[in-house]
């Protein structure tokens, strides 16, 4: 598992399966970083293949956790395993989920400019 910190991004790149394990893993990481309102947490999902319940808990805890400091925490790089455990779940309608990292700054920089238009 990476953790990278940049400006005000966040990066999380958890691998292989989010199970209890590796999910407990993320939990403490995520508990480790105290969130302020400018900062953008990403979960880098490319190196996950395979993502069971307890594997959501880590998320939904970040996302609680980012949501009560006012700022924003986003899901990439989902692979079809991952997104369809979302899915069933109804998560994929709570998280904010671009295709991959680059994504992320373009919606950003289009909300700024839609924003000083």
């Amino acid at each position: 598992m990476t953790l990278t910190q940049e400006s005000q991004v966040i990066l999380f790149k958890p691998q292989g399966s989010i199970d209890l394990e590796v999910g407990t893993d993320l939990s403490e990481q995520m508990a480790g970083v105290t969130p302020s309102a400018d900062q953008l947490w990403v979960i880098d999902l490319a190196e996950v293949d395979f993502m069971d319940s307890s594997g959501l808990v880590p998320l939904v805890q970040g996302l609680k956790a980012v949501r009560q400091s006012g700022c924003r925490l986003v899901l990439c790089n989902v692979k079809a395993p991952v997104r369809l455990i979302l899915e069933l779940t109804k998560l994929d309608s709570v998280f904010e989920i671009v295709n991959n990292y680059e994504d992320i700054f373009s919606s950003v920089n289009e909300q700024s400019l839609s924003t000083a238009a």
